[in-house]
């Protein structure tokens, strides 16, 4: 088994729980509330700004200027796609001011802690699950698609032959960079994989329930 098969087993119970949440298959029968999905566009808006910060922390640790030259060009991407969010889906859906939510906050603090402490491999490891899971999403929505124009654009910029190619290049990095490391380095990396992972479930759970604070800073 390749190491990033290894990667995948460890994880396929929660990929299955994700491929069933009714946020997803509300997307392919289009019933999905669409204040949810305008939160879900809002949250992903303040995940990709902290996920480019992660991959420029990535680029930083890589053992080689082409790792390093890829995971910046990302980074850029990832900014790109946050300024598209709100130039296409969010003038669609009507843009509100929405702080992030409990577990964007969370998942973002993990990723970011992950590539300041963690070594290269465990960086990669957990920015990895955003790349993978949405490319196997974006597979397997689009037999389905949607008879919603709108979360049929979205389902198909995840199935788009680029974005497939682009997680192809991530998962071929972290399967080189794998084999030169002990069987300790890969657990580690394992439990980053796993855990973002689960964050993965929690920020779909979390736009379906429209999750907010359940405090508030103001006095009363």
């Amino acid at each position: 088994m390749s190491f990033t098969a290894w990667l995948w087993d460890a994880s396929a119970g929660i990929y299955e729980q994700i491929r069933l949440h009714p946020f997803l298959q509300g997307l392919t029968t289009g019933k999905l509330d669409r204040d949810a999905f305008r939160f879900y566009v809002i949250q992903d808006s303040h995940y990709l700004k902290d996920y480019a910060r992660t991959l420029d922390l990535v680029a930083a640790k890589a053992p080689t200027p082409a790792e390093a030259t890829l995971f910046a060009e990302h980074a850029t991407n990832a900014a790109a796609v946050e300024q598209t969010l709100h130039a296409t889906f969010l003038a669609e859906l009507g843009d509100v001011t929405e702080p992030p939510a409990p577990t964007t906050v969370a998942y973002t603090n993990f990723l970011l802690a992950s590539a300041y402490a963690g070594s290269f491999g465990e960086a990669v490891a957990a920015v990895l699950p955003c790349y993978w899971i949405y490319a196997k999403v974006g597979e397997e929505l689009l037999t389905a698609s949607s008879p919603d124009p709108l979360y049929a654009r979205w389902i198909a910029t995840y199935a788009a032959p680029d974005f497939q190619r682009l997680v192809t290049s991530v998962l071929e990095i972290t399967e080189r960079h794998a084999a030169t490391l002990s069987p300790s380095d890969h657990e580690r990396m394992r439990q980053r994989f796993i855990t973002a992972a689960r964050y993965e479930w929690m920020f779909w759970d979390a736009a379906y329930r429209q999750q907010r604070w359940p405090v508030s800073p103001e006095h009363y």
